[in-house]
């Protein structure tokens, strides 16, 4: 299928690893131009010398005024055809584990600085009168995950945010949509076997291989796959799709509105 988006610039979030980086590679294939951003600099070189014209790199936390700053000055005039808009998560933390402070750095990385970001190129994305954000959030926006309560709570606020957003801009070129991984193939995932590991004292390798006997797809999603639809939604063939969250999770939500 063509996408048309050859020669397009994307902001591609965590490309470095996981999903960001399955996401980054799909859209280079595509013939696209994108802006990588991450916090290793040694593994954004690596992801620009495998597609040599196509990337350029920031080393940085967007959650960092200043990193957001320099991400907008490196755009500059140019148009912005997508972003994607991803970041890794808070610590996997009980609700009576946590203290404020936890609580205070998860409105910094998981809802700030993405609010921050819309508002620094999406009126430049409806003047131009086209754009498409893709925020990778998580499966916990619609049922919670164990542990995961700083996630479970501050990316729903990020939902909330990206519905309005997207009703009060519909009509204007600008689509924004979410979506919500469940267990993936990734080193993320592994955060939260290790701490049912911690807390059981079962080891690693059972925890995981009982995660994955318990997913209705019966294995663990490819980031590969979830790159395919993330694209997809980056591209002018989803025009009609906008302020939607949908969950890639192998069936684990049980809810009809999963």
């Amino acid at each position: 299928m063509n996408l048309s988006i050859s020669k397009q610039l994307f902001i591609v979030g965590g490309a470095t690893s996981g999903l960001g980086k399955a996401i980054a590679i799909a859209l280079l294939q595509e013939g696209t131009q994108i802006i990588a951003v991450a916090r290793g600099r040694e593994k954004l070189l690596d992801l620009q010398n495998q597609a040599p014209g196509q990337v350029e790199i920031l080393a940085g936390d967007l959650s960092k005024p200043e990193v957001l700053n320099e991400l907008i000055a490196l755009v500059g005039n140019r148009q912005l055809h997508g972003i994607v808009v991803n970041a890794g998560g808070p610590p996997a933390k009980t609700v009576l584990e946590t203290t404020l402070n936890d609580w205070d750095d998860a409105y910094q990385l998981l809802l700030r600085w993405k609010v921050a970001l819309v508002q620094a190129f999406v009126p430049k994305m409806t003047a131009l009168g086209y754009g498409r954000i893709v925020f990778i959030e998580s499966v916990a926006v619609k049922q919670p995950i164990e542990n995961l309560v700083l996630s479970n709570s501050l990316r729903v606020a990020v939902v909330g945010m990206v519905k309005t957003l997207s009703q009060e801009i519909a009509g204007s070129g600008v689509t924004l949509n979410i979506l919500g991984p469940g267990s993936h193939n990734t080193p993320a995932v592994n955060r939260l076997y290790q701490k049912k590991s911690e807390q059981t004292g079962i080891s690693f390798e059972e925890v995981k291989a009982a995660s994955i006997r318990q997913l209705p797809a019966g294995m663990l999603g490819e980031p590969a796959d979830f790159a395919s639809l993330a694209v997809w939604l980056l591209s002018p063939m989803s025009r009609s799709v906008t302020g939607q969250t949908i969950t890639v999770d192998g069936g684990t939500i049980k809810g009809i509105f999963g």
